[in-house]
Order: structure tokens, then sequence, then C-alpha cells
């Protein structure tokens, strides 16, 4: 069907022309419906059946971003009851379209072996040890371990040179949260294994600082659950790993064998390869979020200190 402007049509009553030399004006395209996204609070406390990427999307925030401000990964897991920050997280590029991003240059991966350095791998692939270190957020202080996959940039690609490893904070005698923090409500399950952290710490002598911060690693790790997975090969309570000494798989899982392990010391079930806690000097002049780090070495270091709060209420709870 074709459509005849008023002018098209006194035209071809006094002058019929072809039917084809009168073109058939384009309908305009209906706007798309815009999707309601609302207005981000600086807190959420998590319901049943959410996810990550789906409260980022409810309120039109990028997923990578609301990860990164409360120190989780991709491999996270999220619980009912549990309290996110999304103030401060930016938008997501479908909420906020931004000019696109130049193509990045071409990058390979290396998964290191026994024996490896960060500045052999970086000869061996004709690049520089900083541009390794940009590439994977790593600096001169960092430890590598077999079996972790390293970004190989592409060679001549410009690097910054990675910031210097930040000093120790100096020591404090009372450590406390550092900003307000909500206390999270335990489940039956996270009860339970609350529970056996305690008994184990006190059955060896652990007192109440000790316990805050095994309290607040396990409550970062796993989210106070016994899982069967994590990343890489991390298991159990505080997603520690069977490659790297801490047990097998089966003795991961056992929750006063792992709380054993996270403390150390003499009651160390895994002396010689790992250390705990007590085997820190000087721990007992830590923050939570330092001695827990001090032990886990998590990529997230400062996520601990968020879980302080809700650590010593749960002590409080369980005596």
């Amino acid at each position: 069907m074709q459509i005849a402007l008023p002018a098209a049509a006194h035209s071809s009553a006094s002058s019929p022309q072809p039917r084809s030399s009168v073109p058939a004006p384009s309908l305009p395209k209906a706007a798309p419906t815009p999707v309601a996204v609302q207005a981000a609070p600086a807190q959420y406390t998590v319901e049943s059946g959410d996810t990550i990427s789906g409260i980022a999307a409810k309120f039109g925030l990028a997923t990578a971003s609301v990860l990164t401000l409360n120190g989780l990964g991709w491999s996270s897991m999220i619980f009912p009851g549990q309290v996110l920050m999304l103030s401060g997280a930016t938008a997501s590029p479908d909420a906020a379209p931004t000019a696109p991003a130049p193509p990045a240059p071409a990058t390979s991966t290396y998964t290191v072996l026994s024996g490896d350095t960060i500045s052999g791998i970086a000869s061996a692939h004709g690049v520089t040890v900083a541009a390794v270190f940009a590439a994977n957020g790593l600096s001169s202080a960092s430890i590598i371990y077999p079996g972790q996959n390293i970004t190989i940039p592409a060679a001549g690609t410009p690097q910054s040179a990675p910031a210097p490893a930040p000093a120790p904070a100096p020591p404090v005698s009372s450590p406390a949260p550092s900003a307000p923090q909500t206390v999270t409500q335990m489940s039956a399950e996270m009860r339970a294994n609350a529970a056996v952290i305690v008994s184990t710490a006190r059955s060896i002598g652990v007192g109440d600082h000790g316990i805050v911060i095994a309290l607040a690693a396990a409550a970062q790790e796993s989210s106070l659950r016994n899982v069967q997975f994590g990343d890489r090969d991390s298991l159990g309570l505080f997603q520690q790993r069977p490659s790297m000494g801490w047990g097998t798989p089966d003795q991961i899982l056992d929750p006063v064998r792992a709380t054993k392990a996270f403390f150390g010391g003499s009651s160390n079930p895994n002396p010689g390869l790992t250390s705990g806690l007590l085997d820190v000097p000087g721990w007992k002049s830590m923050s939570v979020a330092a001695a827990a780090q001090a032990v886990q070495k998590s990529e997230h270091p400062d996520a601990y200190a968020k879980w302080e709060a809700s650590a010593r209420s749960w002590l409080a709870e369980l005596g």
C-alpha cells in the first residue's frame, strides 16, 4: 500500500503518472520502550534468589563495579541477609553508553610452572617485567605459584610501572572497624559452622581477637558455609587449597581440621607445609583485616574488614 502526500495526490489527479514515480514515505519507527532502572541505594540487603548481576542491572550498575566495591570475585557467593555496598559503584555501560574503547592489544596466557619467576616469564616472552606486572595487577612483592595463569601482554605494548608495595600499617593496640558496619544475621548453616570455629579455637587456647579474625575470614571466603567448590581448587570454610599443601579435599572439608589449619601454631595439622594465624608475628596487634590477610593472602585484602562487626556480634551470641 502506498500513501500519497497531499501534493502528490493533487498532481496525480491532473496529470496521471506511472505508479513507480511516486515514492512511498517511510513511516517513523517506534521509539524503544525505556527500561525502568531504580535509583541505587547506598546499601542493598540480599534477598532469596538474588544474583550480583541481577542486583547490578536492577539499579543500572556495572556488575564488575559492584563486585569490586564489595571485595567479591566472579566466583563469590552471596546469601539472603547479606548487605552489599552500592554507593560508589559505576553505572552500567547499558545504562550510560560511552564511547567505544580502542581495541586492546593481543595478549596470551601462560600457566606458571614450579620454579618460574616473573622476570623469567617476561624474558621468555620478550616483554618487560613492568608490562607483566601491569597486565596482571602484580607488584614486586607479589607471589606466583604453580598452576596460576599469567597474562602476557603483546610485545611492545606500553605499560606503566607497577606501584610500589604499600608499607605495612603501624600496629594498633585496639583494632576497630574503620567505618560503620551492619551485622549480618546467621542462617542455621552459618551458625553451625561458626560454632565449630569458636569451639575449636577455645580448645587450642585462642582468645576472642583470634576468633573474630577467623570468623571474618570464613565469612568472606565462603559465607560461613563448608562449600565443596571455589576459585581454582579452593574448598571449605576458609577456601584452602589442596595444591598449596592445606590437605586433601576430604581433610579440608573437615571444619575442625580446617579451623586448626587456619590458626596453625602447635596444633597445625600441616606442619612444615602451611602457616596460620598463630605463626604470624605480632598478629595480636594487627587489625582484623590485616591479620586475616596475613593468613589468606587474598587478592582483596581489605574485604575482611566489612565482616568485623558481624564477627564480633556472632562471637558474643555464641559465647
